[in-house]
């Protein structure tokens, strides 16, 4: 049997850690929880075989065999990186799967992402307030020597933590709609308020068994290498749901983030910020 196959993508510090730990509390899903290479694997792949002589030498005798014997090998790549899998649903872990996704659905067209989200002015105090527990060393993109201010326009920025998953958001409107329906958008703010229910909807749009999570009694999984980001990204997990307290950041930059990516407030967070719980 070959697992159907799920992406857990989006923002950092937006839930994703968390629902894959209540992903796998389901007895017909598969997920270990940490960042997999997979997606990144695929993109390099596509990178390298695009220049290549002997396959573009080969595109031009014969265009479908060849295309073909390529979607067929990034195909079993896809299935073979998951091939111990016994459960009905494999759920693979990446922020790029959203910059992927019609690529994914290429290969494997039954596909599905569920992306994270959370209010962004939270999202950078989030990061403000792990770098300052952590303060003593720097960001894996030398962001220590920055201001408050700086270090959030910085992370705000096309190819950084928080901007690189934002060009990707804000492109979802822009994919024909066949591709749309293969995303699954989650609120962190919802899940913390509602997780069995929105769990319950996430089983039933994956076309899994009705199963109710225990809030309060969550098994734990691997732990993510928390040093592979300098420690500036955790990945805790609890064995129960404990909503976090909001992050106080400073005025001018929670407008400087709304006014930036007020599409991104239209589009995922239509009530203004000031009443996001």
């Amino acid at each position: 049997m070959i697992p159907k196959f799920v992406g857990v993508t989006g923002l950092p510090r937006a839930g994703s850690t968390l629902l894959c730990q209540l992903l796998a509390q389901h007895p017909e899903i598969h997920c270990d929880g940490h960042s997999s290479p997979l997606c990144n694997t695929l993109l390099g792949i596509r990178r390298m075989i695009s220049d290549d002589s002997f396959f573009l030498s080969q595109l031009d005798n014969s265009f479908e065999s060849c295309y073909g014997h390529l979607a067929s090998a990034m195909q079993g790549f896809l299935r073979g990186w998951h091939h111990d899998c016994k459960k009905q649903l494999v759920v693979d872990k990446n922020r790029a799967w959203l910059h992927a996704i019609e690529l994914l659905l290429h290969i494997e067209p039954d596909a599905k992402l569920i992306v994270c989200l959370r209010e962004l002015g939270q999202i950078y105090g989030s990061i403000e307030a792990q770098h300052q527990r952590t303060i003593l060393v720097d960001f894996i993109d030398h962001l220590a020597d920055f201001d408050r201010f700086g270090r959030a326009d910085m992370l705000f920025a096309k190819d950084k933590a928080v901007g690189a998953p934002l060009i990707s958001l804000h492109a979802v409107p822009d994919l024909p709609k066949k591709v749309q329906e293969h995303l699954y958008f989650v609120r962190f703010e919802d899940l913390m308020e509602q997780p069995a229910a929105c769990m319950s909807h996430i089983h039933a749009w994956l076309g899994l068994s009705k199963f109710k999570i225990d809030p309060n009694k969550l098994a734990i999984g691997i732990q993510e290498s928390d040093s592979h980001y300098h420690m500036k990204y955790s990945h805790k997990q609890s064995d129960r749901i404990v909503k976090p307290k909001r992050h106080d950041i400073s005025p001018r930059i929670q407008s400087q983030i709304e006014s930036a990516c007020s599409w991104y407030y239209q589009l995922y967070y239509p009530q203004p910020a000031a009443k996001m719980p």
